[in-house]
């Protein structure tokens, strides 16, 4: 699994006026919990960048006065107005220490119902797992092959070896819909053909409205 390495200090100062120091320096505060101690430090914001602006899945090892923290990132605070990372939070790796962490789906295959002419529609992008370190990977890979057309794959459908999957179980993760042709040559086909049973229906109509001759 990729592994960012970021290069931090130990915050000896805290309080607003210490935080608006590193921020003029172009350095973010940071924390490190679940480890033996707490640990807060300060990094150059575009250390950062690589581990924050990105989809994937990573782990960090934060350096930080000679000793290497293995961890995963927690949480992200953005300034409201210009929308600049002001604070990051990391939990540390314990190897006999469950944890719970966002994975990534890799959606694998190719469904039936879009050989048959469907659209792949996915609902969801990530899970929310619990699972001890050593078994911690970069997505969760779930194979499409066998969606139907009209069918849905559920939360309750996915297989992830060593994985407590916390989602709720029913909530769909992807589904195959009709396309907007597929829907016209359904129409087209279920209408009467001509001279069915509408055109039939309509001839003792006509006659009772006829005027008797005298």
């Amino acid at each position: 699994m990729k592994t960012i390495t970021i290069e931090g200090q130990l915050r000896t100062e805290m309080g607003k006026q210490a935080t608006r120091q590193l921020r003029s320096e172009e350095k973010v505060p940071g924390v490190i919990y679940g480890g033996a101690k707490e640990v807060n430090f300060s990094a150059p914001t575009a250390s950062f960048k690589t581990l924050v602006y990105t989809p994937d899945f990573q782990l960090a090892e934060v350096k930080v006065e000679g000793k290497t923290y293995k961890c995963i990132l927690k949480d992200l605070q953005f300034d409201k107005v210009t929308d600049e990372l002001i604070h990051v939070d990391f939990l540390e790796l314990v190897e006999d220490r469950p944890i719970t962490a966002t994975i990534p789906l890799k959606f694998t295959g190719t469904s039936k119902g879009v050989k048959d002419g469907g659209k792949l529609i996915t609902k969801m992008k990530a899970l929310k797992i619990k699972t001890y370190p050593k078994y911690l990977k970069e997505n969760i890979e779930v194979d499409l092959t066998n969606l139907d057309l009209n069918g849905n794959l559920r939360v309750e459908d996915v297989k992830a070896e060593n994985y407590e999957i916390l989602n709720s179980p029913r909530i769909p993760i992807a589904s195959v819909v009709l396309t907007r042709q597929l829907k016209q040559e359904e129409a087209a086909s279920a209408a009467p053909a001509a001279g069915g049973k509408p055109a039939a229906a309509a001839a003792p109509a006509a006659a009772k409205a006829a005027p008797a001759k005298k």
